[in-house]
């Protein structure tokens, strides 16, 4: 299992990049350092790949454009494929460490139309499911909490690894289809709004270093400038202009850790302008001036090399 201590994402949108995902065996199995992230909030993305998570210690919250749940030590849960989400460290007084199964569903369906995919994968995937949430209380959920626990325990240098590993998210997948079964008597989830929404978040990816009005943003998704702002609203609860904000801010982040440009470049660089109006919307995210965040990273850095 990787330690991971940052998310990466996709430069031409915000898919999770995946570096260790071999297409022979698409799986990874992850062990986020929440607190070691260079915020406590991950910030909204997606991946073609199913999510199945457990909460060794901590809290941490999941926010979907329909939903919010709270998972604290021992809880779990299961995130759909393609599903925007975002999630947030809770106070908690203990570090906040997840372990995370990550695979495409066809490790478990086989070939492209087969019956497995018809009768089991396709019907989970397209049904009206963001997430499901999984907490110790509840019988059904601790048992397939327990499977999910389990399957972090196979070390891939065994002998088998990979038909035991399978075997195992066979049976967790199993147990998560029946609870899925109610909303899979609804209709397919998507109405193509998702997609306007990510088509608007590549945009700004593309474009952060640039004055991007939001007529901009709006015709990059061939919508009007009425249905942006809903989108917005409805799928990450926030502003076009509040999400372009964020997302330029964690951009200066990363090159403030980085340590090769200054400040009033990195200012420039990711469309905040000058460096005193950056430095004021950087103290009001973060609480430190750009360049107390700069020597807190790289002070952590050293230590962790020594």
């Amino acid at each position: 299992m990787k330690k991971i201590q940052s998310i990466q994402l996709i430069e031409s949108s915000n898919e999770e990049r995946l570096p260790d995902f071999a297409p022979d065996f698409p799986y990874i199995a992850t062990c986020a350092e929440l607190d070691k992230y260079m915020e406590p909030t991950v910030p909204w993305h997606w991946h073609p790949t199913v999510e199945i998570f457990y909460m060794e210690s901590g809290t941490l919250e999941y926010t979907t454009p329909n939903g919010k749940w709270v998972f604290p030590a021992g809880s779990g849960g299961f995130v759909n494929s393609n599903v925007l989400h975002t999630s947030q460290i809770k106070p908690s007084g203990d570090s906040t460490i997840q372990l995370l199964h990550l695979f495409d569903p066809v490790l478990l369906a086989g070939e492209h139309g087969s019956r497995i995919e018809a009768k089991y994968i396709h019907p989970v995937i397209t049904a009206p499911i963001e997430m499901i949430p999984l907490y110790p209380d509840e019988p059904l959920h601790a048992d397939i909490l327990k499977d999910i626990r389990q399957a972090f325990q196979v070390s891939d240098s065994r002998w088998g690894y990979e038909l035991e590993l399978r075997r195992l998210m066979e049976t967790v997948w199993l147990k998560l289809f029946e609870l899925a079964r109610p909303a899979m008597e609804n209709k397919m989830r998507t109405d193509g709004t998702d997609d306007k929404v990510k088509a608007m978040m590549a945009y700004i990816r593309e474009h952060f270093s640039e004055s991007v009005s939001v007529e901009q943003l709006a015709l990059a998704a061939h919508v009007s400038k009425r249905v942006c702002f809903r989108l917005f609203r409805d799928h990450l609860h926030m502003t076009p202009v509040e999400y372009m904000r964020s997302f330029r801010l964690r951009k200066a982040c990363q090159m403030l850790t980085e340590g090769k440009h200054s400040i009033t470049q990195i200012a420039y660089s990711c469309g905040l302008g000058s460096s005193s109006y950056f430095g004021k919307l950087f103290r009001e995210q973060f609480g430190c001036a750009p360049a107390e965040y700069r020597k807190k990273w790289h002070n952590r850095d050293n230590n962790t090399h020594k």
